[in-house]
């Protein structure tokens, strides 16, 4: 009876077992990593909500090689050693591929523990030049970068705004810094040299001290590289100091939460960013699914989010396989044909053309300058 009992309980392992393994292949995973929470939460739900529309569109076609489609989701709080904690833990599960993450400064260090765990990333949003120029195989970036940025920001002071006293802040992360100081180059390349480069911590509520400090410096326009939480109380803060430097920053700041959180004080300042998405016909079908959805337009990097979803979804499809190595190659050497138009990769897995332009606030509204 002991004997039966014995072959019983490892019958039922062995079925635990096969069942467990059934379960665990009838999906592929997909990680998607941000802000999904916190101060920059608002970031993150654009990443997450374009994942979630290209995971359904799939999901309804039948998935990726008969298998549904899982999201694994990844909080990493703009924090680059959570974004660490959230690189390992997409790689110990076997995701087939990142989307993500937001901030330079968790794309690049998560990075590395995607190469070495052989998982391809696609960001959206992290913009910094070094992100791509590692010479990482497994890498790519579905926007544009800082040093295009930053030449787009300095060329429309210059001869735009024609201002050549120009003072430079930062909130000393990597895609802020990096933005700020591909400004600074573009702007010494035009004659300007900054009368004022300092920097902000995120998260601070009390600016003045530095503004107080700029203010001396009787600059024209104030350059910010950073994301907009800061740049709210930024703005605010220079009003209430009476300054009336004109406000420029990058694509941190184009959130529809700036102007709703400065109000007023957001009004006239100037946000480098990419051209209207809403004007992209490829992206109309996205646009009206996102509204249907979630009930609001799309963020600046929900298109971009599920672009970079479906550039990994239709790897996966065309090689017949979730070989990190095979999608990789497969991503670079196609002309794609996407919701942001088409798109092509070069060798270090930056896009070859991506187009950035000046927005500015008005009537509480972000308006793209022609």
């Amino acid at each position: 009876m002991g004997r039966q009992w014995v072959w019983f309980w490892k019958a039922l392992a062995l079925i635990l077992l096969i069942t467990a393994n059934a379960d665990a292949a009838g999906t592929i995973k997909v990680g998607v990593a941000g802000p999904l929470t916190g101060d920059q939460g608002a970031l993150g739900q654009e990443l997450k909500n374009g994942a979630i529309i290209a995971v359904e569109e799939w999901n309804a076609k039948g998935g990726l090689l008969g298998q549904k489609i899982e999201i694994v989701w990844g909080d990493d709080q703009h924090d680059p050693k959570q974004a660490v904690a959230v690189a390992n833990k997409f790689v110990n599960e076997g995701v087939a591929g990142v989307i993500g993450h937001f901030n330079s400064s968790c794309s690049i260090p998560a990075s590395n523990i995607y190469r070495d765990g052989n998982v391809v990333q696609l960001t959206p949003a992290s913009t910094n030049p070094q992100f791509t120029e590692r010479g990482l195989w497994n890498v790519f970036r579905v926007c544009g970068r800082d040093d295009q940025q930053g030449g787009v920001a300095a060329n429309f002071i210059a001869k735009k705004l024609k201002k050549t006293k120009v003072a430079v802040l930062h909130d000393k992360t990597t895609y802020g810094q990096g933005l700020a100081d591909e400004t600074v180059k573009a702007l010494e390349k035009a004659g300007i040299k900054p009368v004022y480069y300092g920097s902000v911590t995120q998260g601070e509520k009390d600016y003045r001290p530095v503004l107080t400090a700029v203010r001396q410096r009787q600059p024209e326009a104030l350059f910010y590289g950073g994301i907009y939480p800061e740049a709210v109380m930024l703005t605010k803060q220079m009003r209430e100091l009476g300054m009336k430097t004109v406000f420029i920053s990058g694509d941190g700041v184009w959130a529809k939460e700036f102007i709703e959180i400065a109000g007023k004080a957001a009004e006239g300042a100037f946000i480098t960013f990419t051209p209207d998405q809403t004007k992209i016909k490829e992206a109309q079908e996205v646009i009206q699914r996102h509204k249907q959805k979630f009930g609001t337009a799309v963020g600046a990097y929900t298109v971009y989010s599920y672009v970079a979803a479906v550039l990994l979804f239709e790897a996966i499809a065309a090689t017949h396989s979730v070989d990190s190595v095979k999608i990789a190659e497969h991503i670079r050497a196609t002309k794609w044909k996407t919701a942001l138009g088409p798109i092509q990769f070069d060798k270090k897995g930056d896009v070859l053309v991506s187009p950035y332009v000046v927005w500015e606030v008005k009537n509480g509204k972000f308006v793209e300058l022609q």
